[in-house]
C-alpha cells in the first residue's frame, strides 16, 4: 500500500489505496465465474466478500474477460485479463538509498529510506535543476510487520517509454547518486493496467485421478514444468517450490525447502514454512507451516541430520539450527553450516559432493558398507550420509562395515501434529502463507522472505507486483492452482504478495501460499504452456512441479 507526497506522476490519478482496488478486482472475477460463466466453483453465487468490504476508486474502473474449460470431469480451468481502464502507469527513475544488510554489516543499497534521507536526497536533486518527488511507502497489510510508514521513495520524471526514461538517467546519476528507471504499474501505488491469470480448480470429490508433486525421478535435475506434462500425460501442470540455481549455492536443482514425492521425504524444510500438502494422491490437499527433523542413530549414539539431498555446509535460504548468518528461515540467502550431516537417497541422480570429511554408505536395510573419502553415487536401494565438522567425527567413530545407523524422520505442522507420509503423498513447499482459516495471513517476516529491520532486504520480491505461482483450499476442500504472469509493461503486471492473498481469498480459498515464482511461474494445459513466462530465453527449467494426471483408462 502506497501514500503520495509531493508531485503525482503525469497522467496518474493516485487511488487510496491499491490494494482496495484489487479486492473489487478480485471479486469481479468471483462475480464473472459464478454469474457470467454459470459455472460452480471459484465463487460461491451471490455477492461476493470482497464486494462488500470495500469499492475501487473512482479513477479506475475495472474489466474482466474470463473463459473456462472443463478438462476433465472435477477439473476446469479459467482464464482471464483484469484491466483497469482507468489507470497509466508510467516509466519513471528512482533513486536508491545507502543501506547496510543486517546480517552481514556489508553496505548495499535499499529502494527506499527514511525521511531525512529523502528530504536531503531532493534537495540535491533540485539544486541539480531537476524536480524530485518523495513517496512515501505504507506496510502493506503483513500479519507480522509493523504498521504505517514503511520509507520513502525519491523519483523524478514521468516518461510514456522507458528508452525516455533511460536517455534521461545518466544526466541524475551525476549528481552521484545511483538509480534505477522503472515501471510504475510494478510498485502498487496505482492498480495495474493489465494482469493475466489463469485459474485451475481440482475438485477431488470428482476427479478420478492424482495430484502430486514431483522431481521426476531425480532431485538433483532441472525441467521445464510443460516437459514433465507432457512425459506424465497432464491434464494440468504448475512449477512447485524454491530450488537452487546456481553452483555456488549448492546442487542445482535440489529443492530449498521441506519436498516429498511418492511418500519419501527428498528435502528438509527451511525452518517452519509453508507447504502444500497432497495426500492421498491429492484427494486430501491441505496447506500448513511444516518444520523437519531428522535423527541418525547409531546403537545408543544419535547425531542430527541437517540436511537431505544438498551439499554439506550450504543452506539455501537457511532455517536450520547452527546456521549462520542465521539459523531462521531466509529467502534466496545461502547459509553455512560448518558442522552438517546429510542423507542422501537414490533419488538423488548426480555425483555425490566431495570435499573434506566423511561419508559412509548405506544398504537398503541401513547397515555400514562402506565408509571413507566422500564422492561416488548412491547405490540402487540404499542411501548415502556425508558429515563435516563434528558430524565426520561422528561418523568415523560409527561406521564399522554391518553396524546399522538407522535414519528417523519426523515431519510437523505448527501444531506439533505430526504428518505421516504414505504412499501416495507429496509436499510442495514455498512462502510465505498467503491465507489461513479463511483470512489474509501474510506471514512475510516470520517466513524470511521480508525484513522489518533491512529495507534492502525483500522489497522488491514481496511488494513489488511481480509474477507469481498460488497454491489454495477452499471451503469445499477443491484444490486451487493460480498463477499471474507479470514484468509485462502494458501486458501483465503481476501481483505484490498482499494483492496475491486478496484473490487467492476472492476465489473462496481458505487456506493459501505462495509458491516459487518471476521466472518460475507456469501454467500447462493439455501439454501446452498457457502463460506468458518472463524469462527472456523462455520456459525455465525448475525443480519440483505440481502435476494434475488423469486416471489410467481401464
Amino acid at each position: 500500500m502506497y501514500e503520495h507526497d509531493g508531485e503525482v506522476p503525469r497522467g496518474v490519478r493516485a487511488p487510496r489505496s491499491a490494494l482496495r482496488g484489487r479486492l473489487t478486482v478480485a471479486a469481479a472475477f468471483g462475480l464473472a465465474a459464478a454469474v457470467a460463466l454459470a459455472v460452480p466453483g471459484v465463487a460461491q453465487a451471490g455477492t461476493p466478500r470482497a464486494l462488500t468490504r470495500t469499492t475501487a476508486p473512482a479513477s479506475a474502473s475495472p474489466q474482466v474477460r474470463w473463459s473456462t474449460e472443463t478438462v476433465a470431469p472435477g477439473v476446469q480451468v479459467r482464464t482471464g485479463v483484469l484491466r483497469n481502464t482507468g489507470v497509466a502507469p508510467v516509466w519513471t527513475i528512482t533513486v536508491q538509498a545507502p543501506a547496510v544488510n543486517r546480517l552481514t554489516g556489508a553496505a548495499t543499497w535499499a529502494p527506499l529510506g527514511d525521511r531525512a534521507w529523502a528530504d536531503a536526497t531532493e534537495q540535491r536533486l533540485r539544486a541539480a535543476g531537476f524536480e524530485p518527488r518523495a513517496e512515501k511507502v505504507v506496510w502493506d497489510r503483513y500479519a507480522d510487520t509493523p504498521r504505517g510508514t514503511m520509507g520513502w521513495q525519491v523519483r523524478v520524471g514521468s516518461y510514456d517509454t522507458q528508452a525516455a526514461a533511460q536517455s534521461v538517467n545518466p544526466a541524475v546519476a551525476a549528481t552521484g547518486l545511483r538509480t534505477a528507471v522503472e515501471w510504475t504499474g510494478y510498485d502498487g501505488r496505482q492498480l495495474a493496467d493489465r494482469e493475466s491469470v489463469h485459474v485451475a480448480v481440482i475438485d477431488p470429490a470428482r476427479f478420478r485421478g492424482t495430484v502430486a508433486g514431483t522431481h521426476d525421478g531425480d532431485v538433483a535435475d532441472r525441467e521445464t514444468t510443460s516437459s514433465v506434462a507432457v512425459r506424465d500425460g497432464s491434464l494440468v501442470a504448475v512449477n512447485g517450490g524454491f530450488f537452487i540455481t546456481a553452483d555456488a549455492d549448492g546442487v542445482q536443482g535440489t529443492v530449498a525447502g521441506i519436498g516429498a514425492y511418492d511418500g519419501e521425504l527428498e528435502s528438509m524444510a527451511a525452518g517452519s514454512r509453508a507447504a502444500l500438502i497432497l495426500a492421498d494422491g491429492g484427494r486430501r490437499p491441505r496447506i500448513a507451516d511444516l518444520s523437519t527433523t531428522v535423527t541418525a542413530r547409531a546403537r545408543s549414539s544419535a547425531y542430527a541430520v541437517q540436511g537431505i539431498n544438498r551439499l554439506p555446509g550450504k543452506v539455501r535460504n537457511c532455517g536450520r539450527p547452527g546456521a549462520t548468518p542465521t539459523a531462521l528461515p531466509r529467502h534466496d540467502t545461502t547459509c553455512a553450516l560448518p558442522d552438517d550431516l546429510v542423507k542422501f537417497t537414490p533419488r538423488f541422480g548426480a555425483a555425490l559432493p566431495e570435499g573434506a570429511g566423511a561419508q559412509v554408505v548405506l544398504d537398503s536395510g541401513d547397515r555400514v558398507v562402506s565408509s571413507g573419502p566422500r564422492g561416488g553415487r548412491v547405490p540402487a536401494g540404499g542411501s548415502v550420509l556425508q558429515g563435516i565438522g563434528g558430524a565426520a567425527d561422528w561418523l568415523a567413530t560409527h561406521s564399522r562395515e554391518g553396524e546399522r545407523i538407522s535414519v528417523q524422520e519426523d515431519i510437523r505442522d505448527s501444531a506439533g501434529r505430526r504428518v505421516e507420509l504414505g504412499a501416495h503423498d507429496s509436499i510442495v513447499s514455498a512462502a510465505p502463507t498467503l491465507v489461513k482459516n479463511g483470512r489474509t495471513a501474510v506471514d512475510a517476516a516470520t517466513e524470511g522472505t521480508l525484513d522489518p529491520l533491512d529495507l534492502s532486504f525483500g522489497f522488491a520480491w514481496s511488494n513489488v507486483r511481480q509474477p507469481r505461482t498460488m497454491a489454495g483450499i477452499d471451503a469445499r476442500g477443491r484444490l486451487l492452482l493460480v498463477t499471474v504472469d507479470g514484468r509485462q509493461p502494458g501486458v501483465s503486471e503481476g501481483f505484490t504478495l498482499a494483492e496475491a492473498a486478496e484473490f487467492m481469498r476472492s476465489l473462496g480459498a481458505e487456506q493459501a501460499l505462495n509458491l516459487d515464482g518471476g521466472g518460475s511461474s507456469a501454467m500447462v494445459v493439455g501439454g501446452t504452456l498457457v502463460n506468458i513466462t518472463s524469462d527472456a530465453t523462455g520456459e525455465r527449467a525448475v525443480g519440483d512441479t505440481i502435476q494434475v494426471i488423469p486416471a489410467p483408462r481401464r
